[in-house]
């Protein structure tokens, strides 16, 4: 979610989690939340982004964010990707390794998505 600042993610987030809400209802979910006016302004700033959408029920705005969250995801990786890593999915990955301790199953999981990408030929 490169150019996003940090309440704009946490919207963002909201939206992720919760499907759709108003912008009262995305208040409520915001840790130390700004003013309703600011979130709704944020909601705007999102929307001209492309990144959430609105319909309208009655008087309100309801919104929903406009990307899926796993499209969403794939940019966000490639943007790490091109960034930090030198668009290198090895390094990528070798950082990751290397900063936490991953459990035993994940690493099989990982083992049999590589073993399948071989195979396809990725």
């Amino acid at each position: 979610m490169d150019g996003l600042s940090r309440r704009e993610r946490e919207i963002i987030n909201v939206l992720y989690r919760v499907g759709q809400a108003t912008a009262a209802q995305v208040q409520e979910q915001l840790a130390d939340p700004p003013s309703y006016t600011t979130v709704r302004t944020l909601l705007t700033i999102l929307e001209g982004k492309g990144h959430v959408h609105h319909r309208v029920d009655g008087s309100r705005y309801v919104y929903e964010p406009a990307v899926a969250r796993e499209h969403m995801g794939a940019r966000a990786v490639e943007t790490l990707l091109s960034t930090f890593y030198d668009n290198s999915v090895e390094l990528m990955i070798a950082g990751m390794l290397d900063r936490e301790e991953v459990p035993a199953e994940e690493l099989d999981r990982l083992a049999e998505m590589i073993a399948r990408a071989r195979k396809d030929g990725r």
